[in-house]
């Protein structure tokens, strides 16, 4: 069959990028999605079992940190577009070990976008979509949001290594022409996030009576975006979205830590049937870590009037349907948090204490 377009995604097997494969492959049976992803502790093909062996999808076990196995996959494949999300994520493992953080953020991209120029030329109808974070932006105080015209200030070295692979990808753009397209979204949560982020760790910790460990006072806010409604987003971008733009994606839903732990806590006590409040008690207190910026806030409305993308969920909502998903998937909970996760926890949490 011939596909109208041949899309590799880039870490489709993680947690924001499953949903994005699952999207794509479903939505769009004329396109072949190759899903790219070198499976490290993030990654996990049981997020998309329910679509496996759909004729347009396929799976490429690779590192994007090997240039020249990709310039492969791209032959290969006949790549004719990229929508990249394969990326290291917490902030704290890049506190811990920051070169891995370049590897991969910054090299790998880079690696992604020489395979593009290689491979594509001048010739049209390509896309770079190139996927980043917020916490480029640096942090907030009280008031305020980040547009598309702040001013980068990275505060830790994942951000650091974001905010290089974004500077990258304009590059790209503006000496070879690479045709790319960049978003910033705030904090994801939802269905089949690996539980070293906030909101499963401390659904995970709740159902096996563990601290839920909040940094310094918990008075740091995060705007939150249901990673459906991402998906969606990067759905209606990539689609519709001007070439060399960035666009901001948020959920308009700005919590401090201790407010949604509190609130997380009493979702699921209610969904357990234990009386609310139950959780709260296993609430901890920990020292803050090193460079972690106050506030984060998305104003998303470029992306809302230009390109006519809404949030679809209430925090609430999307919440519930979160710890929902966990409590019918506690296997899968049970087996992403064994072994090395771990350790790695437990000497995280001693280190903070």
């Amino acid at each position: 069959m011939n596909h109208k377009k041949n899309i590799l995604i880039t870490g489709g097997a993680g947690f924001i990028g499953s949903h994005v494969v699952r999207r794509f492959v479903t939505c769009y049976p004329n396109y072949l999605i190759i899903n790219l992803d070198c499976l490290t502790y993030a990654g996990n093909l049981e997020n998309l079992t329910d679509i496996e062996s759909c004729s347009n999808y396929r799976f490429v076990k690779q590192d994007i940190c090997e240039a020249l196995s990709l310039d492969q996959v791209f032959k290969e494949f006949k790549i004719s577009d990229v929508i990249h999300l394969a990326a290291e994520s917490h902030v704290d493992r890049s506190i811990e070990d920051p070169l891995s953080f370049v590897n991969t953020n910054v090299i790998g991209t880079v690696n992604l976008l020489n395979s593009a120029k290689k491979h594509w030329g001048n010739e049209p109808d390509h896309l770079f979509y190139h996927i980043s974070t917020d916490e480029v932006y640096g942090s907030l105080g009280e008031t305020g949001f980040f547009t598309e015209s702040t001013a980068y200030d990275p505060q830790s070295p994942y951000s650091a290594s974001k905010a290089a692979s974004d500077h990258f990808a304009r590059a790209y753009y503006n000496t070879y022409k690479i045709p790319i397209v960049i978003s910033n979204c705030s904090n994801n949560y939802g269905p089949n996030q690996f539980p070293e982020k906030l909101i499963p760790l401390c659904i995970n910790n709740i159902l096996n009576s563990k601290p839920l460990p909040i940094y310094g006072k918990g008075d740091n806010i995060r705007d939150w975006l249901f990673v459906e409604d991402h998906a969606a987003a990067i759905d209606t971008i990539f689609h519709s979205g001007k070439l060399g733009a960035t666009y901001n994606i948020g959920g308009l839903n700005e919590w401090t830590n201790l407010q949604l732990v509190e609130t997380l806590c009493d979702v699921v006590d209610k969904k357990i049937n234990q009386p609310i409040g139950t959780s709260r008690s296993l609430i901890t207190f920990v020292t803050d870590r090193s460079g972690h910026d106050h506030r984060y806030a998305i104003d998303a409305s470029k992306l809302q009037t230009e390109l006519n993308w809404n949030p679809s969920l209430e925090f609430e909502e999307g919440l519930s349907k979160t710890v929902d998903w966990y409590l019918a998937n506690e296997d899968w909970l049970k087996s992403v948090t064994s072994g090395n996760y771990q350790e790695y926890y437990k000497q995280l949490y001693n280190n903070r204490k």
